[in-house]
């Protein structure tokens, strides 16, 4: 699911660089939100992980 450094990453790396998000879980219209720091240097990486995990079908039970 990630690109670059990051996918080859050891486990430890990948929890400082994103657990360690510089970011504010907001609620509103039913939705929540995670609002990224445009400043914190691993958003790309983040977002497009985000964004290729949406993009995965959804399991029907």
């Amino acid at each position: 699911m990630l690109d670059g450094d990051l996918a080859a990453a050891e486990p430890k790396k990948l929890r400082y660089r994103l657990l360690h998000v510089a970011a504010r879980l907001t609620r509103g219209g039913r939705r929540l939100r995670l609002r990224i720091s445009k400043t914190w240097l691993w958003r790309n990486e983040l977002a497009t992980a985000f964004h290729r995990l949406a993009a995965l079908p959804r399991l029907v039970s």
